[in-house]
């Protein structure tokens, strides 16, 4: 995921997820900000799909106090989040997003989605949602990533110098087997699980996938409803070389063009929806081929460093307040 999607990921959760199931706990301020809260129910609806995976899929008999330290880092960034909102509203960024933006915004969402407007308000209102409540969601993003490209990522500069540098340190990174990165969504067969079974599980892969393809973000649905490895990073797996995945998704992965996402896989320990991220062949890569990807991970680095540098700024200026 990169650096502004995952800055304002928790932002869009908020848009995406429906009220938790404990929604009738008693409500309270859990943390301030400024002049602005994050209640317990707000921050709850975020962090359910997390939780839920955390719950059934981690490993560690210290679960509850991973849960514990997710939670810590999830009610941060919200805090972050809001300071960047604000910090926009104070340099008179949150001015320049006009309604005409938050509107191409969301018709070129439909657009992609293949859903009318007519139908999109039908939706949202069944769910118990209205249209100025996504705009104002979309308004909310469009103003994070303006106040972040100009307080960060225009101040991000990449070498050439820098990029020689980088592939002389790590040749090793473009030479040696084929390999492939990969992100993937698993739902696994419960143990002796039959036929009927395994198709319904089918079905609901299939019908994941058919979201992606409509414009759902891969990495959200793997958060929610993957029992995978790598839940927290979007199912991103790393690199993985011929002979040691499962043969079942080995094959599809070494075929599959780059950014494509794969059919339904079905293997004897579940069913598979993969994304090919990266690719690496046998032999050294001439630096000319992988100069922009270089470009791309050092101006990443770089973005995470010159962001925290600036909030932990923002930070040190606001009245911060947790109380979770």
């Amino acid at each position: 995921m990169g650096f502004l999607k995952r800055i304002i990921l928790v932002g869009g959760c908020l848009l995406c997820l429906s009220a938790p199931g404990w929604a009738q706990v008693l409500d309270r301020i859990i943390a301030v900000v400024n002049d602005d809260i994050i209640t317990l129910y707000e921050f709850n609806t975020a962090f359910e799909p997390y939780l839920k995976n955390i719950e059934s899929t981690y490993p560690g008999k210290d679960k509850e106090q991973f849960i514990r330290q997710t939670r810590e880092a999830f009610l941060q960034r919200m805090v972050d989040n809001i300071l960047i909102e604000q910090e926009a509203k104070r340099t008179g960024i949150s001015a320049t997003v006009k309604d005409e933006d938050v509107m191409n915004v969301l018709q070129d969402m439909l657009d992609r989605q293949k859903i009318s407007m007519q139908d999109f308000l039908k939706k949202i209102a069944r769910e118990g949602g209205s249209l100025e409540s996504v705009k104002k969601d979309i308004r909310s993003q469009l103003i994070r990533m303006r106040i972040l490209r100009r307080e960060v990522k225009d101040k991000v500069i990449v070498t050439e110098d820098e990029i020689g540098a980088y592939y002389n340190k790590h040749r090793s990174e473009y030479e040696g087997k084929e390999s492939v990165r990969i992100k993937q969504l698993m739902l696994p067969f419960p143990a002796n699980a039959d036929n009927n079974t395994k198709e319904k599980i089918k079905h609901e892969a299939e019908m994941l996938r058919e979201r992606v393809i409509k414009g759902e973000p891969f990495d959200l649905l793997v958060a929610k409803y993957s029992k995978g490895p790598a839940v927290d990073q979007g199912g991103d797996v790393g690199f993985i070389e011929k002979g040691v995945i499962i043969p079942e998704v080995e094959a599809v992965a070494f075929s599959l063009p780059l950014d494509k996402l794969s059919p339904v896989i079905v293997s004897d320990m579940g069913v598979h929806i993969i994304q090919v991220i990266d690719k690496r062949g046998a032999g050294l890569k001439p630096i000319a081929e992988v100069r922009e990807e270089i470009r791309s991970k050092i101006e990443e680095e770089k973005l995470e460093n010159k962001f925290e540098e600036w909030i932990a700024s923002v930070r040190s200026k606001s009245h911060i307040e947790f109380r979770l």
